[in-house]
Parts: C-alpha cells; structure tokens; sequence
C-alpha cells in the first residue's frame, strides 16, 4: 500500500497517528513510556531549522530521549534570542549534554529568502543575520555562477558561521572554562539524498577564536 500523501493528514491523522505510536512501541518494549517517564539525559542539543523535512530523530536515527532539540528558521544562533539561549543554558548546564551540532540543510527556504532583495514582512529582521553571512563571504559567493551552487554554499557558511557564534556564547565559553567536555559541531543535511554532511568546525575549546571573543 503507497504512503498516504502527507498533504492530505488530517487533525483525526494526527490522533490516529499517536495511537499507533503508542500500540507500536508497546510492542517493542512494555516499559518503553514508564523508562522515558523517569527522565531525560541526552548527550546532544541539536540546533535546526523549523523545515518540517528535516526532524532530528528520524534523519539520525535516534530514540526518544536521545537528542534535546531546538528549532528555528534556518538553525541560527542570535545572542539576543533568549528562546535559544535558554534551550542552550539547560542543555549545557542542566542536562550536560556533549555535543551542540548546528544543523543546516540544503535549499533551506529562510536562507534562500535571504539571498533577494524582495520584503517578506516580520520575518525579514530574522532574515537580516543571515545577510550579514552573506556580507562576511560576499566575494566567495558572488563568484558562484549557479544560483543552486551559491545557495547550497551559503547554508554551508550559514552553519559554520553559526558554530562559531554559539562557540561565542556565555553559556559555552563558561562550560570550556570548568573544563566540561562539550563539543561544538556543524552539520548539513540533504533531503534530496537523506545525507548528513560534517562542515568540519568541530571545535572543544576557545582556542581558535579570536582573543577580542574570549573570557580571561
């Protein structure tokens, strides 16, 4: 039988849906809700865009429990979101997770948004953090010829420019400087191929930022 068309779920789907959830994993594992009941230690925050495509467990193939999730249009990291930084500090500092992976993908609708000139209303003072990742790399990526080229390269630049501001953060440098062990990571993925690409920005200490940046 062929896949219900994702267009057509309904409210009643949804519903549906959870019961099926729940029969299922059941099945698998009598205990599998009393287990998850009794709390939650994820070793990875994960950072991603809102895309409904592109959902943490299911692309890593991972279990309830396994990953603290945040997401926003196109996974960025702004010093001023106190929804973000929030998710960050009980990550780090409550639940100690070990890797905060920022997780961009390919034909990102936020990033391309950002790339015209065109007004999209409300959403255009979130956009204007990813323009200014334009501006940074602006000579790299007006020598893109492809449109699709330029675009995929500037979600890549969005990610590790993304890192790089959460290596920047209170909340991390804080956790560097206690000596906790936290890893800092950039990932694309792609929903053409189901993909996930590492940037290789991994970082776990302050060491390669610049000194204007770092705590004494």
């Amino acid at each position: 039988m062929c896949a219900q068309n994702i267009t057509n779920i309904t409210y009643d789907d949804l519903l549906k849906g959870n019961e099926k959830f729940v029969t299922d994993s059941l099945a698998v594992d009598p205990d599998f809700f009393s287990n998850l009941a009794k709390g939650q230690n994820p070793p990875v925050l994960w950072i991603g865009c809102a895309d409904s495509r592109v959902p943490a467990n299911q692309i890593t193939n991972t279990k309830p429990g396994e990953i603290f999730v945040h997401r926003n249009i196109a996974n960025m990291v702004i010093h001023t979101d106190m929804n973000m930084l929030s998710v960050l500090d009980y990550a780090v500092n409550v639940l100690k997770v070990h890797h905060v992976i920022v997780t961009g993908h390919y034909g990102c609708g936020g990033v391309i948004a950002a790339m015209t000139n065109n007004e999209f209303g409300l959403i255009d003072n979130w956009l204007r953090h990813i323009k200014d990742v334009y501006r940074l790399h602006a000579d790299e990526l007006n020598d893109i010829a492809d449109e699709k080229d330029r675009q995929n390269r500037l979600v890549e630049l969005n990610v590790i420019e993304n890192v790089y501001n959460l290596c920047k953060t209170t909340i991390v440098q804080n956790a560097w400087a206690s000596g906790q062990k936290l890893g800092v990571h950039g990932w694309v993925y792609s929903i053409e191929t189901g993909i996930i690409t590492d940037m290789k920005v991994s970082t776990y200490n302050s060491s390669n930022m610049e000194d204007v940046f770092k705590f004494k």
